[in-house]
């Protein structure tokens, strides 16, 4: 027994200082998974097999079901100097005829027929637009309609199995949401970035005419403008449209058009071409201490009604200067974004009632709201 023992423990004496030795003068050979460059440096890396799943607290689900239908819209237009027919600026420089203006920008796919949500500002007097997929496909687009006061755009575009993206709820996004912004900044290519939904309802930051933006801190940069915003599960959440920056780069400050309101806009260009909304025909204004004073208004909340269009609706139903108006339709309104939002909704043709403060008296007014009149087209 004494001899086995004896044995046992030269041949652990032995492997032990062997260990030893290979540790001092050789310790790579004992390192797992260790691999050597054909210049002979030892090298750890990791297993070759393909992952079959993702990664714990990983995007990529989201961001892969939803990239193939974000596009890459590339505009172009011809302009001319503006005082190319001036005979002085042709004796000068000659005769400068046309060149062409390109733009760039993203838009999203929300139907296999082909209509494209994007920015109206990414493509306002292109004379061409070319879309380019995800998937390297390239075609041609034409206009369906544009609604500036939204800053939306519906396009559409004739290729077969187009991707499609599927639309969220963005009455149900709520601050700390973590979200995707998708698209195609400074032309680099589809680019996704992350962030969170950092405010929602965001207005009165003199964009558009009716703003209800969900803010996110999600990197978006020019070309970035009519791509989507997509929550953790890839479903769309809202067309990227601004960003609030100094530079012209990404502060950590962007804005979104929810999809709720994309969806009302899609609606009404893809039927008739335009979005129809409700109009009453009064100038309001902020109620400010200064113009309670002035109109004798007597109310602490509300949008007071400093000017009333003559035989327009509101006229029509008997209000007048001064009024404060608290509610439309039951909705209470506080300021004014509030108020031409819920006047704009309202199907013209169709009577409302509208709250009123008038010398301290509440009253109900019975309004039919007209057809919102079309943006007046700067001269450019």
């Amino acid at each position: 027994m004494k001899r086995y023992w004896l044995l046992f423990s030269q041949a652990v004496t032995v492997l032990l200082a062997a260990y030893f030795i290979v540790a001092t003068l050789q310790p790579s050979w004992l390192q797992r998974g260790a691999t050597y460059s054909r210049a002979g440096i030892s090298l750890l890396e990791a297993p070759s097999e393909p992952r079959t799943e993702f990664a714990p607290g990983s995007l990529a689900a989201a961001a892969q079901k939803a990239m193939p239908a974000v596009v890459s819209i590339n505009t172009s237009k011809e302009v001319r100097h503006p005082r190319s027919n001036d005979p002085w600026f042709q004796f000068f420089f000659g005769d400068v005829g046309p060149q062409q203006q390109t733009g760039l920008g993203s838009g999203v796919i929300v139907s296999p027929a082909g209509y494209i949500l994007t920015n109206n500002h990414v493509v306002e007097g292109a004379d061409q637009i070319a879309v380019t997929l995800a998937d390297g496909r390239m075609a041609n687009a034409s206009i369906i309609g544009t609604d500036p006061e939204t800053d939306l755009a519906v396009l559409k575009v004739e290729l077969d199995k187009l991707p499609v993206i599927v639309l969220g709820n963005s009455d149900h996004a709520v601050v700390g949401d973590t979200v995707l912004a998708i698209g195609n900044p400074f032309g680099v290519g589809q680019t996704v970035t992350s962030g969170i939904v950092s405010a929602l309802g965001r207005k009165e930051l003199g964009i558009n005419t009716f703003e209800n933006f969900i803010q996110t801190d999600a990197a978006i940069n020019p070309g970035n403008s009519g791509g989507a915003l997509v929550d953790v599960n890839g479903n769309l959440l809202g067309i990227n449209t601004a960003i609030y920056s100094r530079s012209g780069g990404s502060m950590g400050i962007g804005f979104a058009i929810p999809v709720s309101i994309a969806k009302l806009v899609l609606d009404g260009l893809v039927k008739d071409g335009k979005v129809t909304r409700g109009w009453i025909g009064v100038e309001p204004n902020e109620l400010s201490p200064e113009l309670a004073e002035t109109f004798g208004a007597k109310a602490s909340q509300g949008v007071i009604i400093t000017g009333v269009l003559q035989d327009a609706p509101a006229a029509r139903a008997g209000m007048l200067p001064g009024d404060v108006i608290t509610a439309v339709q039951g909705q209470v309104v506080r300021n004014v974004a509030e108020m031409m939002t819920a006047v704009a909704a309202l199907p013209p043709g169709q009577v409302a009632d509208f709250a009123v403060l008038r010398n301290g008296s509440e009253t109900t007014l019975s309004i039919t709201p007209g057809v919102r009149p079309a943006p007046q087209r700067a001269r450019r």
